[in-house]
């Protein structure tokens, strides 16, 4: 049985962590979990906000950002949250489709698509 969801990875191109880290940390307000060993040789980074956790995988060859699939990131104060992605240089697009919730979407610099929602 299902217990819950431990983690959502997204992919990054090689050499993509400064600016990730820059975003997801900086911009989000993430903060940056230590990979184990054997997979930090791997390259990419893994963050956490309360319950959720990204991990950006390095993918070396061919590396697609996903533009349709995504994670979809509960916050709270979203009109908040999306004024400080904006302050920082990221633009975000508003979505009314989702009946009880406020809902935008961004791109990371890499070119993943991502989803902030808040219940209204």
């Amino acid at each position: 049985m299902i217990a819950g969801l431990d983690h959502v990875q997204l992919a990054a191109p090689p050499g993509a962590e400064d600016v990730l880290r820059a975003f997801y940390g900086g911009v989000l307000g993430m903060t940056e979990t230590p990979k184990p060993p054997a997979l930090a040789a791997r390259g990419g980074c893994w963050f956490r906000a309360g319950t959720a956790q990204l991990h950006l995988g390095v993918e070396a060859t061919g590396f697609r950002p996903a533009r349709k699939a995504h994670p979809g990131l509960r916050v709270t104060g979203i009109e908040a949250y999306a004024a400080r992605l904006e302050a920082r240089g990221t633009p975000v697009t508003w979505d009314d489709g989702l009946p009880g919730h406020r809902r935008f979407y961004c791109a990371d610099p890499v070119g993943n698509r991502l989803e902030f929602l808040e219940p209204s």
